[in-house]
């Protein structure tokens, strides 16, 4: 009997010391000083669970595709310029306990997928198909090819309600217990160059900002509730398939050249590169602030480095992050102070 009331007393204490903690810190913080254990962080988003397998895809950014499935649920999204002035998002997810169940509408790969996944290491790689002079240097690549092409119906499906080209869905699960069964060797979520820390010194606090390409536009504004910045896709909220606004605690603008490349789709349209190696300008947008910063990636093989001026650390926020690749400069809408929207000045 003094077992028992020994067992309910000590479950009744860390019940109290747990709630004690609460107002001060995060649960991960909670359970490591009660159980004077540690709990795991993804590599990508540093939230809590942990770094799995990476997979890679493909999502078409078009009308016609929206809303999208999955998006939400992913760790990292980039959105880079195709034919046309279009964008296209290349979406990585890690994180083993919020893999959707479904992700879409996949489309086609594009060259500069082939620099932006190679800092990831061997993904696996999951797209609708690609032009037939770029297969040979997917399949020379470091990542698993598992492209629809190659893979069953069960794996990628049609949906109903769509209309082709913006209607097959990736059932990523599936996919990856396909590859796992085939021993394919996926890679483990790793850090690829940010760091998560503390809002840095300086920059500016803005209300939104509008980012261009030739045929496309997002917006973000700043939500001081949801901590966030809450996406529009053509001046409209970006909302996926389940009715929830897109957008993330972190979102970089990163300033690279696009060039027209040797590829082209099939109608002409000449496929642009969106140069991702090199080093350049950017602006970190976390916590109500854009703030001026640097990256720097010296091989394709290698990360990207984020940093001030001073050359320190420009600290990510936890949690998912938005990767913008443009040539142009993005329009920052300031509090009241700013009469009328004012274009960002090049670094």
């Amino acid at each position: 009997m003094k077992k028992i009331i020994h067992s309910i007393l000590s479950i009744l204490s860390i019940g109290v010391i747990a709630t004690s903690l609460v107002g001060c810190s995060s649960i991960s913080t909670v359970v490591k000083k009660v159980t004077g254990g540690s709990v795991s962080s993804n590599a990508l988003t540093g939230l809590a669970g942990s770094s799995g397998p990476v997979l890679a895809v493909k999502v078409d950014d078009t009308l016609p595709a929206h809303p999208q499935i999955g998006i939400a649920a992913a760790d990292v999204v980039y959105i880079e310029q195709v034919e046309g002035g279009l964008t296209r998002l290349a979406t990585i997810f890690s994180t083993p306990e919020k893999l959707p169940s479904l992700i879409g509408p996949v489309r086609s790969a594009r060259i500069s997928d082939i620099d932006i996944l190679a800092q990831y290491g061997h993904v696996a790689f999951a797209f609708s198909g690609a032009q037939t002079k770029l297969f040979p240097v997917i399949n020379a690549a470091n990542l698993e090819n598992l492209g629809a092409e190659r893979e069953p119906a069960t794996l990628y499906s049609r949906d109903a309600t769509r209309t082709e080209p913006t209607n097959l869905i990736l059932h990523p699960q599936l996919l990856l217990d396909k590859a796992k069964s085939e021993g394919k060797s996926i890679v483990t979520a790793k850090s690829v160059g940010w760091k998560f820390g503390a809002t840095p010194a300086g920059g500016k606090v803005i209300d939104s900002v509008s980012i261009k390409w030739p045929a496309s536009r997002y917006s973000a504004t700043w939500s001081s509730a949801e901590k966030r910045w809450m996406l529009s896709y053509l001046g409209a909220p970006d909302l996926d398939a389940d009715g929830y606004q897109l957008g993330s605690p972190t979102l970089i603008i990163q300033k690279v050249t696009i060039t027209p490349s040797e590829y082209h789709d099939k109608v002409g349209g000449i496929t642009p590169f969106s140069n991702t190696v090199g080093s350049g300008s950017a602006y970190l947008l976390r916590d109500g602030k854009e703030i001026p910063i640097y990256w720097n990636r010296v091989s394709a093989e290698s990360g990207t480095t984020w940093t001030l001026k001073d050359g320190t650390s420009a600290n990510f926020a936890k949690g998912q992050i938005w990767i913008a690749l443009t040539d142009t400069e993005p329009i920052f809408t300031f509090p009241a102070a700013a009469v009328t929207p004012t274009k960002a000045s090049k670094n």
